[in-house]
């Protein structure tokens, strides 16, 4: 039996993002000189192509679902491959990056489809060789040394450095890469990992992380306009050690964040009305992209936004739900893999916006406008629903 209640708030936080890609855009749609219901169209269109498919691949046999896994997964990769070979008129650049494929009225974001890929890949291998391995040597009391834990997992390693060398080169696109190394580490440890290499991969990964910042002049821009705007607050909070806080001045405060506090705090509790918000008009940029929390902070206040995000935990709870009662471990890390890269995606959009961490654009799971990432999810929901047919007692 499908999973009712999370198929049901899955379209609720569609509907949410329809109803918010029209009000947050109207400076947009000015500014571009588009019809007013340019967005709401666009964003209507892919949320129903999404919600149909997720329901039509729900009712699939269960078995089905290792076609639709790889073919995004090799698709999605030939994609990301082509970019950047593909004339401006079909890849075109858009703020310093090419990242996405315009088929005639339509522009695909090939990463979206290939997180749900990426995801299905891992599961699969994981479970031809990582499930069996870790319990055979449970079976015989003989635990992995470190050595010998590093050269089984060096394979998948080896292939997840080159995806997302590819990613964080071709595309651009860091935050990407961050969710899907997260959710890497997260499904090694689910397939049977110990902590400690789990800690060992973490402090690579991070340092890594550090190397693609400090090898790109924009990233280092970024993050000094981070440091910037909470310089103050840190030596507020430690005193003790405030002539020590490095300081970092800039021509210019770095206006995203700050109207985006902006538009937190004078939404206060329960904002100023949907459609009312002032921030959106011409002060906060991409509102009804990547500061969409923003955006409906200021409308619907923080009373909104944490209804909206407890849906959003509903969701990923019921995933984790189907991973831990489905018996196919393939269904289980998949299921489980969905949930990190949804509560990632979530995590690094909310603590850019509220300037906690440096920004990095990453739509919010289902909120954001965007077609890609709304039909990607709802493909990987689908997926995930017809998995927890097989599971008892959900």
């Amino acid at each position: 039996m499908i999973d009712r209640p999370l198929f049901l708030a899955v379209v609720a936080l569609i509907v949410t993002g329809i109803i918010f890609s029209y009000s947050l855009s109207a400076y947009t749609v000015l500014l571009l000189g588009a019809k007013p219901w340019h967005f709401l169209l666009r964003q209507l269109a892919a949320g129903l192509i999404g919600i149909f498919l997720m329901w039509w691949i729900a009712r699939q046999p269960s078995e089905k679902m290792h076609i639709w896994g790889m073919s995004l997964f090799l698709i999605s990769m030939l994609m990301i491959l082509a970019i950047p070979f593909l004339p401006e008129s079909i890849a075109k650049t858009v703020g310093g990056a090419r990242r996405w494929i315009r088929l005639g009225p339509v522009s695909l974001a090939p990463v979206e489809f290939f997180k749900i890929g990426f995801v299905y890949f891992l599961a699969w291998s994981f479970n031809r060789r990582l499930i069996p391995t870790y319990a055979e040597r449970q079976r015989l009391g003989r635990p992995f040394s470190v050595p010998e834990e590093i050269l089984l997992l060096l394979p998948y390693l080896f292939l997840a450095a080159l995806f997302m060398g590819i990613i964080a080169v071709f595309l651009n696109d860091l935050g990407q890469v961050v969710v899907l190394a997260v959710t890497l580490l997260l499904m090694m440890l689910f397939a049977g990992g110990s902590l400690r290499i789990f800690g060992l991969f973490s402090l690579a990964g991070l340092i890594g992380a550090v190397g693609l910042i400090v090898i790109s002049p924009h990233r280092i821009e970024r993050v000094k306009g981070w440091w910037f705007s909470i310089q103050n607050t840190v030596a507020e909070l430690l005193p003790q050690l405030a002539h020590k806080v490095p300081k970092v001045n800039l021509a210019e405060e770095p206006y995203q964040v700050s109207n985006s506090l902006h538009a937190i705090h004078h939404g206060g509790i329960f904002g100023v009305g949907l459609g009312n918000g002032i921030l959106k008009l011409g002060f906060l940029s991409e509102v009804h992209t990547d500061f969409v929390l923003a955006g409906m902070a200021e409308e619907i206040g923080v009373a909104g936004v944490a209804a909206v995000t407890l849906i959003l935990f509903f969701v990923i709870y019921r995933l984790l739900r189907i991973a831990g009662r489905v018996e196919n471990d393939v269904y289980y890390l998949f299921a489980s893999g969905l949930a990190m890269v949804m509560g990632f995606a979530f995590l690094i959009n909310a603590l850019g916006v509220s300037g906690v961490i440096p920004l990095k654009g990453i739509a919010v799971p289902f909120l954001s406008y965007g077609g890609s990432q709304i039909v990607a999810l709802c493909i990987g929901m689908g997926m995930a629903l017809s998995m927890g047919k097989t599971a008892k007692n959900l």
